[in-house]
């Protein structure tokens, strides 16, 4: 049975993490602006935007 590769879940989180604090601070940003995003579209369309995504299996822990 392959071990599970718990590095690459983590950097999966971090990565979400780091794309979540980036989406909040730009439409926070643009709330001050007081302007609309450009593209048209808002924030509940935004997760459909093509973006992919990944999501880590859900993992037993290792029997010891």
């Amino acid at each position: 049975m392959a071990t599970p590769n718990y590095g690459f879940e983590k950097r999966q989180k971090e990565l979400a993490k780091k794309r979540k604090k980036e989406d909040k601070l730009k439409a926070k940003a643009e709330r001050k602006s007081g302007s609309p995003s450009d593209d048209g579209t808002d924030m509940a369309d935004a997760d459909q935007s093509g973006a992919t995504t990944f999501a880590a299996p859900a993992m037993d822990k290792p029997a010891s």
